[in-house]
Parts: C-alpha cells; sequence; structure tokens
C-alpha cells in the first residue's frame, strides 16, 4: 500500500485522506466522513483511539483487507470532493 500523509490545502484545492490520515483529525474536518468508516466496520471513529490511530492502523486492527481500505479512502474523499465543490460553489456566490 501506498503511505502518504494527508495533504492538506487552501480552499481551491483538495483535502485528500490517505492511509496516514489521523482518524479524529478527518472526522473533526468532515464529520460526516464517519458514516463511511462505520459502513465498513471501522468503529473506532467513536473511540479515545481516533485521537492518534491512522485510517490504516484502525482498518488493519479491524481486519479489514487492503481492497477494502482502498475502496474506503475513495469513498471518502469522493465525498470530500463533492463537500468542497459545494462549499466553493456557496463562496462563489457570494
Amino acid at each position: 500500500m501506498k503511505k502518504a500523509a494527508s495533504k492538506k490545502t487552501d480552499e481551491k484545492t483538495f483535502y485528500e485522506v490517505t492511509l496516514q490520515t489521523n482518524i479524529g483529525e478527518l472526522i473533526n474536518l468532515y464529520p460526516e466522513t464517519a458514516n463511511i468508516m462505520l459502513e465498513y466496520g471501522l468503529a473506532c471513529v467513536g473511540c479515545f483511539a481516533s485521537s492518534f490511530d491512522t485510517i490504516e492502523q484502525g482498518a488493519l486492527i479491524h481486519g479489514m483487507t487492503e481492497e477494502e481500505i482502498e475502496e474506503m479512502i475513495f469513498r471518502i474523499n469522493e465525498y470530500i470532493k463533492r463537500e468542497q465543490k459545494m462549499t466553493s460553489t456557496k463562496s462563489d456566490d457570494n
């Protein structure tokens, strides 16, 4: 699996979730992503471990396969892209 950190950027670029993204940080920024993680059995979204676990660490602890992890990260990133696009569109309207 490719290991990279989250890419936090300005409003016009994309916050990319990777294997090394901290679960707590992600949920703090995008609370709805917790629902996607829960669909995959990643229940640590409400656990104290989310403050220090990465997506990869939590997923492996919960027995997820590499394919499941990659699919989950893809879905989370797609959600964030939609959210950022909607937020950007609202800002442009002002």
